[in-house]
């Protein structure tokens, strides 16, 4: 029975990362086409790849469970669940390949990008930052920066920035707003010793 349980908890854990993932995929993509940044639409690109990886490891997780006979249709539906998220990984992963790829875009969309004030940087998380250890919440970095977080990559995790998440020394900070604020978010992230 504790083992039915701990397949359960790994397979909601897993799930969990599958649509954190592709939900991440969808903004990350958006802001690149947006920005038209090539550094974001290649990131997109490498979460694309991380989530295939996730995808086959979530089936394989559903598949080994030990489920009855009645438990068939839930398990299907969790199967599908799964192929629903990696739909829309691929359906970023699209967006993302017409910034790569250069392609011309619509006079509209010129427009959109030509009107945008912001960037996106990448700033990593040094020892001595004030931000170690706190929320995103406590650490105020819109109000202090002008830059929004739009994920945290933790390693070779991705995560989408919730209030409650705590910093820590050697994250990686995927931020936009604007240019100005660019600057103030790499002091505050990594100040000179």
């Amino acid at each position: 029975m504790q083992q039915d349980s701990h397949r359960s908890f790994e397979i909601v854990e897993k799930f969990v990362e599958l649509k954190n993932t592709s939900e991440l995929m969808i903004d990350l993509a958006y802001s690149a086409l947006l920005l038209n940044s090539k550094e974001l639409a290649e990131e997109v690109q490498r979460l694309e790849e991380h989530m295939d990886k996730l995808h086959t490891e979530y089936e394989i997780s559903v598949l080994l469970s030990q489920f009855k006979e009645e438990d068939v249709k839930g398990i299907l539906g969790l199967i599908r669940l799964g192929i629903v998220t990696e739909e829309i990984a691929d359906a970023a992963a699209e967006i993302a390949e017409v910034v790569l790829r250069e392609i011309e875009p619509h006079p509209i969309m010129k427009l959109v990008i030509e009107e945008a004030d912001e960037t996106v940087t990448y700033t990593h998380v040094s020892e001595n930052s004030p931000l170690v250890g706190k929320t995103l919440r406590e650490a105020h970095i819109p109000e202090e920066t002008g830059m929004r977080v739009l994920a945290i990559k933790r390693g070779e995790k991705y995560i989408r920035p919730k209030p409650d998440l705590k910093i820590d020394a050697g994250d990686i900070l995927i931020a936009s707003g604007y240019a100005e604020g660019e600057e103030d978010l790499r002091k505050l992230a990594s100040p000179s010793s």
